[in-house]
């Protein structure tokens, strides 16, 4: 809890102490109150006690341990692409995706004085990647940081009137400083997908509408055997709106891919389709299914 700037640790120790009250209704999230993150737990659930930690790990182990009943993750954003290291953390994790929630992201450049002549502008690694070209136009250097509300709590803690924060409107509200410009993302449609993970699977029915489906898998090391391990979800009519690969370990032998469709296992074309990707793959693993929020295509 240490590692906030100081003008966020009393919020982090009041937040942390009603979510600890009642785990039920808690929801872990990463970054300092103020975060995009934090924003997302109250709409996705109004009535949450959102609790903020220091890093993904620390929210996923919240969960892991009963210390909230559930926790709210970005995995991708419509301008930067997936969020670093969330394909690892997810299945490491045990946990299960129980929904999916998007949300248009606003980022604001933010001072500790109006008339401040920027040079420097803090915040988190995804934030800075979604505005890097209103950055560079304007001659201001990005530094990477925890989170976005963190990096505005620290500009607020420190006497540098050449440094900036890019954060959440509300953080400029929460750590005293001035908005600058309200609206510095590189595209008007800048939008985040979270997903919500919990240790129990989702209680789903017929009446929850399309269903999506998460899992990773990893194919054989043969020619072929991604296109051969593809075929079943086309031969079977199974719209796969996901597929991503990545490396897991740095022996570069094996190709991982972290896929998203539509359906549930229970089905019997989602049955066949999985079982004739386990036929052409040396693992495959579920990660959840939950309702879709959001049509694809």
């Amino acid at each position: 809890m240490d590692s906030y700037p100081a003008p966020a640790l009393a919020k982090v120790k009041e937040m942390t102490a009603i979510a600890t009250a009642d785990p039920a209704r808690a929801v872990a999230f990463q970054g300092a109150p103020g975060a995009n993150s934090h924003l997302a737990a109250l709409e996705y659930d109004p009535e949450c006690h959102p609790l903020p930690c220091f890093s993904f790990e620390d929210a996923i182990d919240a969960v892991k341990d009963g210390t909230a009943a559930r926790a709210i993750i970005p995995i991708e954003n419509s301008l930067h692409g997936r969020v670093a290291d969330i394909h690892f953390l997810l299945p490491e994790s045990g946990l299960s995706i129980i929904a999916e929630h998007f949300m248009p992201i606003r980022h604001c450049l933010m001072a500790k004085t109006a008339d401040a002549k920027l040079t420097t502008a803090m915040s988190h690694p995804q934030a800075l990647g979604q505005c890097r070209h209103y950055l560079r136009a304007h001659d201001i250097i990005p530094v990477a940081y925890a989170d976005t509300a963190a990096a505005a709590a620290f500009v607020a803690a420190n006497d540098d009137p050449s440094a900036g924060a890019i954060a959440p409107p509300i953080a400029a509200d929460m750590y005293g400083l001035v908005a600058i410009n309200d609206g510095v993302q590189d595209d008007a449609s800048n939008t985040t997908r979270f997903v919500v993970l919990s240790r129990e699977p989702a209680t789903l029915s017929a009446t929850d509408g399309t269903l999506m489906t998460t899992f990773i898998f990893e194919v054989k090391n043969i020619p072929a055997a991604l296109y051969k391990a593809m075929g079943g979800f086309a031969t079977n009519g199974v719209n796969m709106t996901k597929l991503e690969s990545y490396q897991n370990g740095a022996s570069f032998a094996a190709t991982e891919f972290f896929a998203d469709i539509e359906g549930a296992p229970g089905d019997a074309a989602v049955d066949r389709a999985l079982d004739e990707l386990r036929f052409h793959c040396n693992s495959v693993r579920l990660l959840g299914t939950y309702r879709q929020t959001r049509k694809r295509g």
